[in-house]
């Protein structure tokens, strides 16, 4: 960024008089940026729609601010104060436009959930990292999206007071890929959804036919792009049809995400015809119905920041089968069965398992209900809470 910017920066921080009001033993001005939530939905979207719900049920002392798009129709907040912000996400020049435009709010602590925080926000900065994808598989990545968070994530989190992770996996990795100090990062796993539970059966007969779902079918969630190995996941059904021909098919939900048109030819050579489903109009406020239908889930990513499909499907009572890296593991735990994502014949196996062995599918059910109901908003908040707390305390 030309010096000439900074310095323009710095004089119209210095000319609003951002010093803090020593006052953090009564009350603290918190802000949290959820501009994001304008321009997507998913993951980290939820994240920051469910952070600031929980927030407002649990937080009666602390003054917040919830920084939404001057775009955004959607508020967030029920109880907190809206500011309506100009600067849009991802930027050429965001850190330094969000700085003068926050200046005025004279925040004690500004909550960055998309990674990179302005270049002086607040008093105190606190970023959530929910995965490092862009530097394990620069390659999945648009080279926009590269050049936004690979040139800035050791800018970001240097200069952050704290750093909150969604997993222990995304933890380790700021450690060793960044050299952060163990200290200055916080777990915090994510909550899951109420809506996600098993459906009564006039419900489900219903919202099926609506949906027009088939009978059975084997399920993936989540964006269509290179990360989530869909390539390795129809390879590996592939495998699976030639020893069950009467397999359920296999049902794709999502949009296109980055990189499609080159998986997209992939996926047509793979010529699976009727047995391959794509759906991209399933809403979110659907996707309980589809879970509780599905014969099983299939996550087979190469790289997952936390995994919400693993989760939702173990709240619906569906069995989860997931990759054996990053966060996965720590997410299902003993449920269901971690398989290796590099592997089509491991994915195949597992999959014939599930649908073969019927009473453990039905425990598999059971365990997956029992293991979601510990994944909740209120405690995410509370962790994100206590933060808070500690970092304005150290001014």
């Amino acid at each position: 960024m030309p010096v000439h910017l900074y310095a323009v920066v710095n004089y119209t921080l210095e000319r609003l008089d951002c010093s803090p009001p020593n006052r953090y033993t009564t009350q603290m001005h918190i802000g949290i940026d959820t501009r994001l939530t304008y321009y997507r939905t998913g993951g980290i979207s939820t994240y920051m729609r469910r952070l600031v719900l929980a927030l407002e049920s649990l937080d009666m002392q602390n003054r917040y601010t919830i920084l939404h798009s001057r775009k955004a129709f959607e508020t967030l907040t029920k109880r907190f104060q809206r500011a309506n912000i100009w600067t849009p996400c991802h930027h050429r020049f965001e850190r330094l436009a969000l700085s003068v435009e926050l200046a005025p709010f004279k925040l004690d602590i500004l909550h960055s959930p998309d990674f990179i925080p302005p270049i002086r926000g607040a008093q105190r900065h606190i970023i959530t990292v929910h995965d490092l994808t862009f530097l394990h598989y620069p390659q999945f990545l648009t080279p926009d999206a590269r050049r936004y968070y690979n040139d800035q994530i050791a800018t970001a989190v240097r200069q952050a007071d704290h750093i909150l992770a969604d997993s222990t996996a995304t933890k380790i990795d700021l450690i060793n890929m960044l050299s952060v100090p163990s200290e200055k990062i916080t777990v915090h796993m994510l909550g899951v959804d109420e809506r996600f539970q098993p459906l009564p059966q006039n419900v489900l007969e219903q919202r099926s036919h609506e949906l027009n779902l088939p009978d059975a079918y084997i399920l993936f969630v989540g964006t269509l792009e290179p990360r989530k190995n869909i390539i390795g996941l129809l390879k590996a059904y592939q495998l699976l049809i030639e020893n069950l021909p009467d397999a359920p098919p296999i049902m794709l939900v999502g949009r296109q995400g980055w990189l499609f048109e080159d998986m997209q030819k992939q996926m047509d050579s793979l010529k699976l015809g009727s047995h391959l489903i794509w759906r991209e109009d399933i809403t979110d406020e659907s996707l309980p119905v589809v879970y509780n239908r599905a014969s099983m889930l299939v996550l087979p990513s190469f790289y997952e920041g936390f995994g919400f499909p693993a989760l939702e499907a173990m709240a619906c009572g569906t069995v989860p089968i997931v990759s054996n890296r990053s966060s996965l593991p720590e997410v299902v735990g003993d449920v269901g069965l971690q398989i290796n994502p590099d592997d089509p014949n491991d994915i195949a196996s597992a999959m014939e398992h599930a649908l073969n062995h019927t009473h453990w599918r039905k425990q598999m059910q059971q365990a997956g209900l029992k293991r979601a109901k510990t994944f909740t908003w209120e405690q995410t908040a509370s962790i994100v809470l206590s933060v808070y707390r500690a970092t304005g305390t150290h001014t």
